[in-house]
C-alpha cells in the first residue's frame, strides 16, 4: 500500500465511523452529507480490502480488522492534531473564547462561582456555558466538542488528560431547629428520614432502588460496612435540591463538605460531622488530549486549578 496515494481524510473517516457505528451520525459529526460518508465507507472497504462495518441486529458493527486499526488510527489523528497545532499567542483580555465545561451539580455550586468571579477580573469577555452531565458523552470530551468535564470519575478512557481538582471530606446538613441536633449520634441517624444526593455519570440517568446498596454510594456504602442502613425518604441529583429539603422537610442531607459550607452563614441550618467515617471524595477536571497543547485550553486549566485553591483557603 503506497500512503503517497492515499486520501488522509479516509483516515478520519474510518475513525469517526468506529466510534459513532452509524454512517448517518458519523456524517453529521463531520458536516458531511450522507452519500459522501457512504461513499467514503465504500473507500475504505477498497483500501483495507474489509468490510469495515458488517449491519447486525444490533447494528453496524465493526469487523475484527476495523477494531484492530482503531487504536492505531485514533493514536496518529492525534498525533497529527498536535504537529498541526499552531503557537499562536493567547490574549485573555481580548479573547471572546467560549468555554464549555460539562460540571456536576456539585461543582457547579462550590467551584464555578469562584471560577467566574476570576474571568470578570482577568477576561471580561470570555463566555461560560456549563452543562450537565446527561447533556454530554465520554466521545464528546474526547473530541474535543466540550473543553473540560469536572466531576467524580470512576473510570475513565486512557487516551483523557486529568488532574485532581481537590479531595472532600462529607458532612450532614439539618434544619437548625432540628431536635437531632442536640442529640446527633449514629443511633439518632439512623432513626431519622433522609434525602440522597449523589453524582450523576455521563448520559441518561436511571432510577434508584433502596435495597441497591452498591448503587447508592459513598455514604450508603460506609453504612453498609458497619452492617447499618439509613431510611432514605427522598432520591435527588441536585445538591440545591436536597439542602432544601433538609431545612423545610427535616430530613438529613449528608453530602460533600464544601457543599454543606455553602449555608455555613445561614442560621436556618446546622452542619454537623456524620456519627461514622465515610472515605474522601476526589473532584478531577479531564480533558481530550487535543486541546491539550492549545494555549488557550492551557491558560483556562491554570485558571480552574487557581479558583480550586482558593474554594480550599475559604472554606
Amino acid at each position: 500500500m503506497n500512503i503517497s496515494k492515499i486520501d488522509l481524510n479516509l483516515l478520519i473517516y474510518l475513525d469517526v465511523l468506529l466510534r459513532e457505528k452509524n454512517v448517518t451520525r458519523a456524517a453529521s459529526q463531520l458536516n458531511i452529507t450522507q452519500p459522501a460518508m457512504s461513499n467514503g465507507l465504500k473507500r475504505l472497504r477498497t483500501l483495507f480490502n474489509d468490510p469495515i462495518l458488517v449491519r447486525t441486529s444490533d447494528g453496524m458493527v465493526p469487523t475484527e480488522r476495523a477494531r484492530a486499526l482503531g487504536p492505531s488510527i485514533r493514536k496518529i489523528l492525534l498525533e497529527l492534531e498536535e504537529a498541526l497545532q499552531g503557537e499562536e499567542e493567547f490574549n485573555e483580555l481580548k479573547s471572546q473564547r467560549v468555554f464549555r465545561i460539562m460540571a456536576s451539580d456539585y461543582a457547579a455550586s462550590t467551584l464555578i462561582p469562584k471560577l467566574l468571579r476570576a474571568l470578570n477580573e482577568v477576561a471580561p469577555n470570555i463566555t461560560l456555558d456549563i452543562m450537565t452531565p446527561s447533556d454530554v458523552t465520554f466521545h464528546d470530551v474526547e473530541a474535543g466538542k466540550i473543553d473540560m468535564a469536572i466531576n467524580r470519575f470512576d473510570e475513565l478512557p486512557q487516551s483523557f488528560h486529568q488532574k485532581a481538582i481537590w479531595r472532600d471530606s462529607f458532612s450532614c446538613l439539618l434544619n437548625a431547629d432540628s431536635p437531632l441536633v442536640s442529640k446527633f449520634n449514629l443511633n439518632s441517624y439512623l432513626g431519622a428520614k433522609h434525602v440522597w444526593v449523589s453524582k450523576t455519570g455521563f448520559g441518561v440517568g436511571v432510577g434508584m432502588d433502596p435495597k441497591d446498596v452498591q448503587k447508592l454510594g459513598w455514604v450508603d456504602e460506609a453504612l453498609a460496612r458497619l452492617g447499618k442502613k439509613r431510611d432514605i425518604k427522598v432520591f435527588t441529583r441536585n445538591y440545591h435540591v436536597a439542602m432544601q429539603l433538609a431545612y423545610e422537610d427535616n430530613l438529613i442531607a449528608t453530602l460533600p463538605t464544601k457543599a454543606a459550607m455553602l449555608h455555613k452563614n445561614d442560621s436556618n441550618y446546622t452542619i454537623i460531622k456524620p456519627p461514622f467515617d465515610i472515605p474522601e471524595i476526589e473532584l478531577k477536571m479531564i480533558w481530550s488530549p487535543l486541546l491539550h497543547h492549545d494555549a488557550s485550553h492551557i491558560w483556562f486549566r491554570q485558571l480552574v486549578i487557581a479558583a480550586a485553591q482558593e474554594c480550599q483557603e475559604n472554606q
